[in-house]
Order: structure tokens, then sequence, then C-alpha cells
């Protein structure tokens, strides 16, 4: 069995001052009331247009994200690359407004596409649809409220970015994964994310969607994407996680007096996840799976499974992923033993990918035991260093 505790592996990629950089801003994670404290600020500072990118960038920014463009992440790209751990590159854009700002996403997600195709390094691209649609429309169209002509063509407009990108990602045969988002604005993403496996999957999963299990409805809808895919003979292409939106998904049920969408405990939320990957992997002919996880005992099973059912390590159809700056213990020890890792290596501007740092640093707090995890490692990590060096 694969064993998650060595250090020495997964933390090589690392000098010294990487790590105690890394120690630092799981430090300053970990201190709740600074935590809220700092990102609440910062998000006034760049209202008012104070000059933080240098602070931003030298703590958490350096930390989770891969740089502003995808030139500076090729030197994150090739670093990863040298352990087997290969890269998803996520333009990590979203909230957007105006037709400008969407176009200026499909062309960063299409620029993403063409560095995959000429770097096998980067098995994956990804985009997020709130950076291609405004959120209102999807939210209006989610809720199944009507829309008008002119917000008929907006969303028309949208779905045709994400056909564009999809398009690219099938010609260049590169598997183009679309995020999960909020619940309240989910289901009109589902339905465009299905139509994109509908065209282009018909040979392969190029087109994967997410499903947050941390949601009671999401195991169900697996299985009903699943027989859809069977009975319309295409395959069908998912990234399973836990969930990046919890906190806001409870508070805004509360607060509308409608049920929540997720479920009642931890537990529940890990039995489905698990459930996820057994169905998956029962599957595989026809389903291809990226893990996206942190939690050990869920990879760990997917290598299970995976040797219950004689399936390669290196099988293409399945891939383990974790966040970059994140679980370094899972990626490059799975990476070591001949899985298929990726990292999600975020990019874009400083400013742009604060909402995608804030969840990063609301993850660290509110996950039972992440930081203190991650806290953990690199001090062992460190004091193995110390005795090696004597």
């Amino acid at each position: 069995m694969i064993s998650f505790n060595n250090t020495k592996i997964a933390f090589a990629a690392k000098s010294n001052k990487d790590l105690q950089h890394a120690y630092f801003v799981f430090k300053l994670i970990s201190i709740n009331w600074l935590n809220n404290l700092g990102t609440n600020l910062l998000q006034l500072g760049f209202k008012l247009g104070l000059p933080l990118n240098s602070v931003v960038r030298w703590t958490v920014f350096n930390h989770f994200c891969g740089g502003e463009t995808i030139e500076e992440c090729d030197k994150t790209i090739q670093e990863l690359a040298r352990y087997s751990v290969k890269t998803i590159l996520d333009y990590s854009v979203e909230g957007k407004q105006v037709d400008e700002d969407f176009d200026a996403c499909l062309g960063k997600a299409v620029a993403s596409i063409e560095k995959a195709s000429k770097d096998t390094n980067v098995p994956f691209c990804v985009i997020k649809l709130t950076g291609l649609i405004p959120f209102n429309l999807l939210k209006k169209v989610s809720e199944g409220n009507g829309i008008n002509e002119d917000e008929n063509i907006s969303f028309l407009k949208g779905r045709n970015r994400v056909d564009i990108i999809a398009k690219n990602a099938y010609e260049a045969g590169i598997p183009l994964m679309i995020d999960a988002e909020e619940s309240w604005i989910q289901e009109a993403i589902d339905e465009i994310a299905l139509l994109m496996m509908k065209r282009y999957n018909k040979k392969r999963a190029i087109v994967y969607n997410t499903l947050q299990m941390y949601r009671h409805d999401r195991l169900n809808y697996l299985k009903s994407l699943f027989k859809v895919s069977s009975d319309e003979d295409f395959y069908l292409g998912v990234k399973i996680v836990r969930g990046a939106y919890m906190e806001k998904e409870r508070e805004r049920a509360a607060t509308k007096g409608y049920p929540s969408p997720i479920q009642n405990d931890k537990f529940s939320t890990d039995c489905d996840f698990n459930e996820a990957l057994v169905f998956c992997v029962e599957n595989v002919k026809r389903i291809a799976l990226c893990c996206g996880t942190h939690n050990e005992e869920s990879s760990l099973l997917l290598t299970e499974l995976m040797k219950d059912h004689a399936i390669p390590k290196d099988q293409p159809s399945i891939y383990f992923s974790q966040l970059l700056g994140m679980s370094d213990h899972i990626s490059f020890n799975l990476a070591n033993a001949g899985f298929n890792v990726a990292k999600y290596v975020p990019y874009g501007p400083i400013k742009d990918v604060m909402p995608y740092l804030i969840r990063r640093a609301d993850e660290n707090t509110s996950i039972s035991g992440q930081t203190g995890r991650e806290l953990s490692l690199i001090m062992q990590e460190k004091k193995r260093r110390k005795i090696a060096e004597k």
C-alpha cells in the first residue's frame, strides 16, 4: 500500500527557502481572525486601487498560483514535471460582467489549449463558466425563469464561447474540464457541459463536468449522467471533488429559507465521494475520471480500486489531482508510485484571482485539520533535513 508519510518525496521540489515560505503561508492562514481580517482588507484595498500586488504576490499568490501569464507558469510546469507531476492550466478569472472581459477569457482558454497541445506535461485545461457568461444570467437560467430577447442573445453568445473552447480542445485532443460553481447557477452549467459532451465526447472523453459531492444530489446525478451517455452513445468525463462553496451554500439556504443542498455531515460527503469513485472505476470503459481530492483515504481507495480491477497505474482515463500549494504529500507520493497526477495551476492577474485565493484561505481554515496537517508535514520535513545535514 502506498504511504503519504514520506516527506522527502512530498517536498522534493522545495528548497529550504521554499519550505520556510510554505510554513509561513500556512501559519498565517491558521490564525482565523488574521486570515479573515487580511482577506477583507485586501478586497477593500484593491477596490480603492491601493498598490497591493507585491504583498499578495510574495505571500499567497506565489504559493497557490503559477503566475500571471501562461509564460510565467512555465517554470512551475517544468519543475513539477521533474517529479512526474503534470499540470492543469487554470485561468482563474471569474465573475466578469461585460463581453470584452468574457472574450478575453475565451482567448486565454484557447491559449491554454494551444500550450497543452505543445507540452505533454499539460494533459488538461479548465474553464470556469462565470468567466464566459454573466453570473446573474446563469442564475436566471438555472432557476427556470424566463429570459428576454437580449438576455437570450447574451446567453447564446456565452454558450458559443464555451463551444469554441470545447471545439479547440477536441481538435487539439486536449481534455477540457468545466469547473463546478455555486448550486444556484450550477443547473445552467450542467446543461452546457452535457451539450458539449454530446458534441465532442463521441470517440473519447474530451469535455469533463465537475461534481461537488458535498451536495446530496450529486451521486444520483452522476448515475443519471452515465445513463444518458450510454443511451446516447458518448463518453462521460467527470471530475469528482468534495467542493469549495460549502459555507456560502449553507448561509444562502438559511437566509432565503430553502432546504440546503449540502450534505448533513462530512461522513455523508465522504461516503458519496467514495461511492462515486467505485461507480466510475466499475464503468471505466465509458467514464474518464479525475479524482480531485486532498483526502488521503479517498486517494488510497482509488489506488486500491484500480488494483482490484486490474487497471494500470498509468491508465490514461484516470487522474488524481490536487491544487498547487496543497497536499504535496499526496501528489508527489502518488506520482512517485507511478500514478497519473496533475496539479491545478491557477494563473491570471493578481487582482482578478483574488476570489480564488480567498477560497483557498477559507478552505484551509474550514476543512478540519487541513492547515494543521500541512504545517505538521512541513515541520516533519524540516526536522528530517536538519538531521540529514548532521
